[in-house]
């Protein structure tokens, strides 16, 4: 842990650094503005480590104004980084081209004019950010099956996943979702991980939105590696309590046609026995909830459909080409060997900064329909 949160502190230090460096031409006129946002870049570097220690101190309250407003910053200053990223490589080849060849002249674009249309492309983007991250699609996906006999009436199965509820997003966030859910009247609700980022225990307000979903085939959810990070024990207690099954490495019949397998996020206990989780292949049309979207070979065969979350396509736009490195499946239906699917959310929520770029929050619903003969 401590590892990480070096290379946390490492990382994040040289993003600030570099915007440091590329708003320079625009604050170096002042005599004192360099130094107050040197220091105000330092206290933000810090803050996400001072947001967990204080949640988990209890200080609610001191813990989510400083989220609130750490957070709002990672994206301000991701944003800043991509572009100035883009600037630095170019002045790294304008300096390599003028050593080999002296007579060109100087292109740099490293200068006020650039910085002005940098804070300006900033600001439009941050607050497109946050409206894209309300702005809620509902994606819907046809599975036709042969495990389902003809005639039988469609499952329909909505998904929400990667929530983050805690610190930033509560009843103001959640409530919507809920009602979404309601309009859309599915016969089984499924959350793939992610749902709890704090402590939970007080916000019982919560509980009763989800309690007012009651889907006739139940709701069922697995942990993602936040679960663990939030406090594994009072995770489990909030989903339980807001009416989901939580399946930890097992499966649970599901009405007449259905079997759902849920397997633990491998975030503090390693690698979860998903096989034995799966079982024998089952002539049910088998649901896997995993929360993060990878797939293990010798389970092909054994399920039908994955769900899963995690990766949120990036949530910003260029972060997504990085998340694509460890997660090349993060968005969408993906065919998988033997005529099995996965299915990969972005996330009906946001982690860190309350904003999305080309990466809107979405709801999942399925509609899984027998082969017709």
């Amino acid at each position: 842990m401590k590892l990480f949160f070096l290379l946390f502190l490492a990382t994040y230090g040289g993003m600030h650094a570099l915007v440091f460096w590329g708003f320079h031409p625009l604050l170096k006129g002042h005599p004192a503005l360099p130094s107050l946002t040197w220091i105000w870049m330092v206290g933000m570097i810090a803050a996400p480590l001072l947001v967990r220690l204080c949640d988990r101190s209890g200080l609610e309250a001191l813990a989510r104004g400083l989220a609130w407003v750490s957070y709002s910053w990672m994206g301000v200053v991701f944003i800043a980084f991509s572009l100035f990223t883009l600037v630095g490589l170019w002045e790294l080849m304008v300096r390599l081209a003028n050593r080999l060849l002296p007579q060109l002249p100087n292109l740099s674009l490293h200068g006020a004019v650039t910085a002005t249309v940098v804070l300006f492309v900033v600001i439009a983007a941050s607050f497109y950010g946050i409206y894209e991250a309300n702005n809620l699609r509902i994606e819907r996906i046809r599975i036709v099956t042969p495990r389902l006999p003809s005639g039988t009436a469609p499952i329909r199965i909505a998904q929400v996943s990667d929530l983050h509820l805690g610190l930033i997003h509560r009843d103001e966030a959640l409530a919507p979702i809920v009602s979404r859910l309601q309009d859309l009247q599915p016969d089984l609700l499924v959350a793939t991980g992610d749902i709890v980022d704090a402590q939970l225990n007080h916000l019982d307000e919560l509980v009763e939105l989800w309690q007012r979903i009651d889907p006739p085939l139940g709701k069922y959810a697995v942990t993602g590696n936040h679960e663990y990070y939030a406090g594994l024990d009072q995770a489990l207690d909030f989903l339980r309590r807001s009416g989901f099954k939580v399946l930890r490495n097992r499966d649970m019949k599901v009405g007449e046609w259905l079997k759902v397998v849920g397997v633990d996020d491998p975030a503090r206990r390693g690698i979860p026995d998903e096989d034995g989780a799966l079982g024998e292949r089952s002539e049910l049309f088998t649901l896997l909830l995993k929360h993060r979207p990878d797939f293990v070979e010798t389970s092909l065969g054994k399920f039908d459909l994955q769900l899963s979350g995690h990766a949120h396509r990036g949530q910003m736009f260029p972060f997504n080409l990085l998340t694509a490195i460890k997660h090349p499946r993060q968005n969408g239906l993906y065919p998988l060997a033997s005529g099995q699917d996965l299915y990969v959310s972005r996330g009906t929520g946001t982690w860190g900064p309350p904003m999305r770029i080309l990466s809107p929050p979405e709801i999942t619903l399925f509609e899984i329909v027998p082969e017709t003969p």
